[in-house]
């Protein structure tokens, strides 16, 4: 999520593995956008949806904490298959907080996603980015490219998504240099240690992460693609201290390996958002499975935690 020029407006991209009539679908069918609308740990009820000009989709998303927040979605441009307009977060007895505009448009077969959020006063874009971050609802949209996958390609991944107001050759530089990796890539209250790297197409990495508590785990990144500025994936792989396959010490049910991709572009000159793609590997059992799936919540906690660090160290090193 990023500011776009006009300060009283905010903007978030997305790119889908989907044909644009699926991400419309998924977006429009009231059965479908159940399965992922609402930050991680949210569900959806829809009561009734007009899905055309001067239409209402009127639904209540329930809090994991048992509250309830209704909604009346009023549309003022429905255009199938390329854009929607409409007010949201009012009901009978509050207007709405802001209008969006989401363009869709498709490119071999992959589908961007551009959704622009319009608020009455600066001011108001600023708060609702503290709380949309707060309540970790950009959430929505990787959920939706985890059921995009697992609907059409039955492959179960955890997607997380981050924008940072630094070009998109800086942002790569801090995956890709242990130095600037062990200050950020770690979960708050962990302290992380290179025992070697080698962050090249074919290379390696071996780390020790370990807690005050006295928690400690070891893991090893086989990379088998980096190419800068636009992506790096590897094999990560729970280890013990020579460099054994181990499992999680405190998940022994999580898998113990998976296949993690992060992809970087370009929002600007000076923005760039970056995407962290944690995929099941063929053969994994269903239990572990299971247990990713249901750990999800938690790797977005973990994730963020990193990002924030991330962006405090940028914020050091623009001054």
């Amino acid at each position: 999520m990023v500011a776009k020029k006009d300060p009283s407006e905010i903007s978030i991209t997305r790119v889908y593995d989907a044909p644009v009539e699926v991400v419309w679908d998924a977006w429009t069918d009231p059965a479908q956008v159940a399965q992922w609308w609402g930050p991680r740990g949210f569900t959806l009820t829809t009561h009734a949806k007009d899905l055309r000009v001067g239409g209402i989709w009127h639904y209540t998303m329930h809090g994991p904490d048992g509250t309830d927040y209704p909604n009346k979605t009023f549309y003022h441009v429905v255009e199938e298959h390329k854009k929607l307009v409409y007010d949201h977060g009012g009901y009978d007895d509050r207007p709405p907080l802001f209008r969006v505009t989401v363009l869709f448009s498709e490119e071999n077969g992959k589908t961007t996603m551009d959704m622009t959020m319009r608020f009455p006063s600066p001011e108001e874009a600023v708060a609702t980015v503290a709380f949309i971050k707060k309540a970790g609802g950009t959430a929505t949209w990787d959920r939706l490219a985890e059921y995009l996958s697992e609907t059409l390609h039955a492959q179960t991944h955890f997607v997380i998504h981050r924008s940072f107001e630094v070009p998109v050759e800086v942002l790569f530089d801090m995956w890709t240099k242990p130095e600037h990796l062990a200050r950020w890539q770690l979960p708050p209250g962990f302290q992380l240690r290179f025992i070697h790297a080698d962050i090249k197409a074919g290379g390696n990495s071996f780390f020790e992460m370990s807690h005050s508590s006295g928690m400690k785990f070891f893991a090893k990144f086989d990379y088998s693609e980096v190419t800068k500025p636009e992506k790096i994936s590897y094999i990560q792989q729970f280890c013990d201290a020579d460099e054994n396959p181990s499992r999680h010490p405190g998940l022994p049910e999580f898998p113990s390996s998976m296949r993690t991709t992060i992809l970087f572009a370009s929002e600007g000159p000076s923005a760039s958002r970056v995407t962290v793609i944690s995929e099941i590997l063929p053969g994994t059992p269903s239990s572990e499975i299971e247990v990713f799936k249901q750990e999800r919540p938690g790797m977005t906690l973990g994730w963020t935690g990193s990002f924030d660090q991330l962006e405090s160290l940028l914020l050091l090193y623009s001054r």
